[in-house]
């Protein structure tokens, strides 16, 4: 079994004295595994840091094996992020939620152009809006979307400003006055193109990352990323030094 393919990278984890495992989320081939020989040397070290972009080939006895990668760097990404913990933090989130929530050799066109498109948003200003945007999509893509089209009590399509817990449901601010203590916040650039200010992408996260944990974590006694708990807890307190 062989195939060649783009990728970007997920993980590597040291295997025995030099090999790696390799996780990829690769064009054609959805997430997929493999053993790097001489993975965890200095040479091939700076070229299986998370969000880099390679070219690989898969080589295998049987389709079910782990098999064997080959390596070449296309594009050294977090490098370039290194004095900048928040844009690094959304980095890592975003390739360890990928390699614990999306299904193994599962192609999903979507889903790969979503994190390559992500990793290329890192750049820019709006960067955190980006971030929130992606992990809003991503549940989608795995089954798990809000519905953010109209009111889930009364049917309207504006000021909707709540999402219920249980339902993923937009609520309205007149149907949900009574019970907001209980509702999450909508932050309006998620739905309707409102402001990207610190404190509406923090909402934001909040937002993704209750329903993060509730479909794709805890069902596996899973936490959150770390590097996702940081970049929260980053902008959290932005959010609260600009109020």
């Amino acid at each position: 079994m062989e195939w060649s393919d783009h990728g970007i990278v997920l993980s590597a984890r040291k295997h025995g004295e030099t090999a790696a495992i390799l996780s990829l989320l690769t064009a054609e081939h959805g997430r997929h595994a493999g053993l790097v020989r001489g993975g965890a040397g200095r040479r091939q070290r700076g070229v299986l840091q998370q969000g880099n972009f390679v070219a690989v080939t898969w080589r295998a006895r049987l389709e079910e094996h782990l098999g064997a990668f080959t390596v070449e760097l296309l594009h050294s990404v977090g490098a370039q992020w290194l004095d900048d913990p928040g844009r690094l933090a959304a980095l890592s989130a975003a390739t360890a939620i990928v390699d614990f929530a999306v299904p193994e050799r599962e192609p999903d066109a979507n889903i790969y152009t979503g994190l390559r498109n992500l990793i290329a948003a890192l750049d820019e200003d709006d960067w955190g809006a980006a971030y929130a945007r992606w992990e809003f999509a991503l549940l989608g893509e795995l089954g798990f979307g809000l519905d953010l089209s109209a009111c889930a009590a009364t049917g309207q399509v504006d000021d909707l400003v709540y999402v219920s817990p249980k339902t993923g449901r937009a609520v309205s601010r007149a149907a949900g006055q009574a019970y907001r203590d209980k509702l999450l916040p909508l932050p309006g650039f998620l739905s309707d193109g409102g402001p990207e200010t610190v404190d509406q992408v923090a909402a934001g996260l909040r937002l993704t990352g209750y329903f993060l944990d509730r479909h794709l974590f805890a069902p596996h006694r899973r936490q959150l990323p770390d590097a996702r708990e940081r970049l929260a807890s980053r902008l959290a307190r932005a959010a609260s030094r600009g109020r």
